[in-house]
């Protein structure tokens, strides 16, 4: 497995990707919130693999993992009480983080959250900041074996979720 930013020529393939795992984890106990065009749209997709923040997780040419890497957050990250302060530019938030069904179970997703803070230390990020649904158990739980500390829970609005209860965490690097 190859862990990488994504190339523009592979926007079909991320979002292909997408569109499968919101497929397939619809209804499932822990399902990720997402609605097809609406989280992650294409538009977003798109602009994060042109600005080189979009990393994913190849597998025999196929896309088994993504994330999006960034310095933006969602409207409410300014009320919380993080560890640490830090200006956005100091502050990457990780988004869209998802593992293929087929390929979930394997240990993926924490080789992607890896992949993520030895990116943010390379750049002298401060912290790691992100969100999860409430009641996502595995991705708290992924987190907080990882290191994140549970900070609060929120509730947050995003198109796909609409106002929602968020657990927030961050990571100080």
């Amino acid at each position: 497995m190859e862990i990488r930013q994504a190339k523009i020529n592979e926007l079909n393939d991320v979002m292909q990707f997408y569109y499968d795992i919101t497929d397939d984890m619809k209804d499932s106990e822990f399902e990720p919130g997402w609605e097809k065009d609406v989280y992650p749209t294409r538009e977003a997709v798109q602009n994060a693999i042109q600005n080189d923040e979009l990393f994913i997780a190849v597998i025999d040419e196929s896309v088994v993992a993504s994330m999006i890497l960034n310095h933006e957050c969602t409207d409410g990250y300014e009320t919380a009480s993080w560890n640490i302060s830090a200006t956005p530019e100091e502050v990457i938030s990780i988004h869209a983080l998802g593992v293929s069904v087929k390929q979930q179970g394997k240990g993926i997703s924490k080789q992607m959250v890896q992949k993520a803070i030895d990116y943010c230390k390379s750049q002298n990020i401060k912290a790691i900041r992100l969100d999860v649904l409430g009641g996502n158990i595995p991705a708290s739980k992924l987190y907080e074996s990882m290191g994140f500390k549970y900070i609060q829970t929120l509730k947050l609005f995003y198109e796909d979720t609409g106002l929602t209860d968020f657990l927030l965490y961050e990571l100080v690097l």
